[in-house]
């Protein structure tokens, strides 16, 4: 009798097993950034990203971030550190927030288009949906450049249909109080903001 019940038991184990579909790398965000999403200056876990984290746990989503941010990083950068990513993750979705220190370094506007795209197609091919995560720069290299530069952005995320979020550091570049001494970097308090300006587009995403 007792081998027959755990012959059943095991039978039943084996079908539910068989009849669960996979969730795999299904509930994780990826986040590509630069020093802007890498918590430059404060600890990580008082980044944006980690509030992301905290964020989606709080509203009861069943989602984790995954930050794979580095300070200093460029499009191109990205673009070759990206499939390793998401070997690694496995994402659903990955959020592109790179082009910052392209656009300091006077990077072609088309070359930072490219890779911007490329990383769009690397992702896609992972079954993996994107968020395009924009930045404004300081005018150094004339308007025609700047304006050049914005559009970059807005270009990728039209071309193939992404969400996008136009400037990362909307409300708080203009803020002086929510930067660090460089004027370059958010704060700690500007956290908060930009996961706001973040949410806005990935929320939606997370409800598909």
């Amino acid at each position: 009798m007792r081998c027959t019940l755990l012959i059943r038991f095991s039978v039943a184990i084996l079908l539910l097993l068989l009849l669960t579909p996979v969730q795999a790398g299904e509930r994780t965000i990826l986040v590509l950034g630069d020093s802007l999403s890498a918590a430059y200056g404060m600890d990580r876990d008082q980044g944006w990203v980690a509030l992301l984290d905290q964020r989606m746990r709080q509203e009861g989503y069943d989602w984790r971030a995954a930050n794979a941010s580095t300070s200093g990083d460029t499009t191109r950068n990205g673009l070759s550190r990206l499939p390793r990513a998401l070997e690694q993750h496995e994402p659903a979705i990955v959020v592109i927030a790179l082009g910052g220190n392209d656009g300091l370094r006077g990077v072609s506007p088309g070359e930072i288009e490219n890779n911007l795209q490329r990383m769009v197609d690397t992702a896609r091919e992972s079954s993996a949906r994107v968020l395009i995560a924009g930045v404004r720069i300081p005018p150094n290299y004339g308007r025609a450049y700047t304006d050049r530069f914005a559009d970059t952005f807005a270009n990728v995320a039209t071309e193939n249909d992404l969400p996008l979020v136009p400037r990362i550091l909307d409300g708080v570049a203009e803020d002086s109080s929510l930067m660090q001494y460089d004027g370059i970097h958010p704060g700690v308090e500007a956290q908060e903001r930009i996961l706001d300006n973040i949410w806005s587009e990935l929320r939606p995403m997370l409800e598909e």
